[in-house]
């Protein structure tokens, strides 16, 4: 019996051992989730702590959407974070949206969020576009160019610099093209825009002509933002495209035409060569020189 006694006393202060190490862990955390009306259970902590998942990173952001007005449970936080994502800026997105009026549910923040990472942007980032517009420089000066050139039909080159102003569309953010294919298509229509006027002239006179064609052809489909204007920045006159190649083609006419003289000229000496080769023969009686001098003279 005493035996019994003694092993019941270490099971209990086993028990009480086990107790307050959970309680030094995660009672603090408790209380305050509690006290904030954010309850998180001291079973889920503990599975969060095998499941090697930053207890506090989880109930302080389920305190912060709770506060905010959004009921976001722990579990779809714990399993967003193993997934790797950013579970800080998934809460703080959705709290973005949902003050600024934008629709945008959990499942679609986690998305936007495991879509953006490692390419330098967050779900955040995203959704503060989506609220504040951002303006994007065309051409970007990470593409080692100034301005986007065209050639008018009076052969004439057009410099120009163009801001685009976009906002983040979230629904076509995952899998949707990036800034990169936005420049690509605005430079595109800029070129072509230049190139169907008549005159530079008419670009000089009327750059918002350009900003209005381009804008016209919907160069946001398939692109994670929306286009909402396209404004020249600046226009200048650039070198005499058509005169140029004017110039290069005469000059290369004038190479071919001098290269067939000189072949003209060597099959005349040639033929030459050969007619004094055929019918005159050495004779001491008749000097070669006059030889010549009668066989060209008949040649000619």
């Amino acid at each position: 019996m005493e035996s019994l006694y003694l092993i019941g006393i270490a099971v209990l202060a086993l028990f009480a051992l086990v107790l307050t190490v959970i309680l030094f862990n995660f009672f603090g955390l408790w209380l305050r989730a509690r006290i904030a009306n954010a309850p998180v259970s001291l079973g889920k902590m503990i599975g969060m702590r095998l499941r090697k998942v930053p207890v506090g990173l989880i109930v302080d952001n389920r305190i912060t959407a709770v506060k905010a007005g959004l009921d976001v449970r722990s579990d779809p936080l714990e399993a967003h974070y193993l997934a790797g994502g950013d579970v800080s800026h998934v809460v703080l997105a959705l709290i973005a949206a949902d003050k600024a009026g934008i629709t945008l549910d959990f499942n679609r923040a986690c998305a936007i969020d495991l879509a953006t990472k490692g390419t330098g942007k967050t779900v955040l980032e995203a959704v503060r576009t989506s609220i504040n517009p951002k303006v994007i420089d065309a051409p970007s000066p990470n593409m080692g160019r100034t301005t986007i050139d065209g050639v008018a039909q009076d052969g004439i080159g057009v410099k120009v610099k163009a801001r685009v102003t976009v906002r983040s569309h979230l629904d076509r953010f995952v899998g949707g093209a990036t800034e990169e294919t936005i420049i690509a298509r605005v430079g595109e229509g800029i070129v072509s825009a230049i190139g169907s006027a008549h005159s530079y002239k008419e670009v000089l006179e009327n750059p918002d002509r350009i900003s209005k064609t381009v804008l016209a052809k919907g160069l946001d489909s398939n692109t994670a933002f929306e286009i909402l204007s396209i404004d020249i920045a600046d226009v200048d006159v650039g070198d005499n495209i058509g005169a140029k190649l004017q110039t290069e083609q005469a000059e290369a006419d004038k190479r071919v035409a001098q290269a067939k003289g000189s072949l003209s000229n060597r099959k005349c000496a040639q033929r030459r060569r050969r007619c004094e080769r055929k019918w005159w023969k050495p004779n001491r009686s008749f000097p070669r020189r006059w030889q010549t001098h009668f066989a060209r003279a008949i040649l000619e």
